[in-house]
């Protein structure tokens, strides 16, 4: 069996509260925080998983493939962009296992957690407990650590029978 692994990152600032505009991050709406800076709804834990997968295929999709989907067609979830990512791994390929890693001072996303890794697992078509998630606070030392957006990193591990 080969074993293929991709890497993604993705970081938004928060945009202003007045918008009105919802924090989403893993596909669930998260209360407290305003929602990120973007063309569509700013969901940066599934920007990354969607810069992971492009890692694995080399078909990059944000950027020109989903500015594309969400300017000229509307489309704002960012849910839309990774079953893009998907549809480009050869037959016979498969996600695994997720790794999300998250750094923010706010909102606190421990409550959130497994209803992200519900949301995930349920748009992969894997299980919830191969979508790992971790959350750190960034001790002040970053953007994200201040208080001012979230950044993530995640890797996604294919396998190819």
């Amino acid at each position: 069996m080969l074993v293929r692994v991709g890497i993604g990152q993705d970081s938004h600032r928060f945009g202003d509260e007045e918008t009105g505009k919802p924090l989403v991050l893993g596909g669930i709406r998260i209360p407290g925080c305003p929602g990120l800076q973007a063309n569509s709804d700013g969901d940066v834990v599934l920007h990354a998983l969607t810069n992971a997968v492009s890692g694995v295929t080399g078909c990059a999709i944000l950027g020109e493939v989903a500015d594309r989907m969400c300017l000229q067609d509307g489309i704002t979830d960012s849910s839309a962009y990774v079953r893009k990512a998907v549809e480009y791994l050869q037959p016979g390929q498969a996600i695994s296992h997720v790794s999300i890693s998250i750094e923010c001072a706010r909102p606190r996303l421990s409550p959130h957690i497994a209803a992200m890794r519900e949301s995930i697992s349920h748009l992969l078509g894997i299980e919830a407990e191969d979508v790992g998630i971790t959350v750190t606070s960034g001790e002040g030392l970053t953007d994200p650590g201040r208080g001012l957006g979230v950044s993530v990193m995640c890797v996604v591990t294919v396998t190819e029978s």
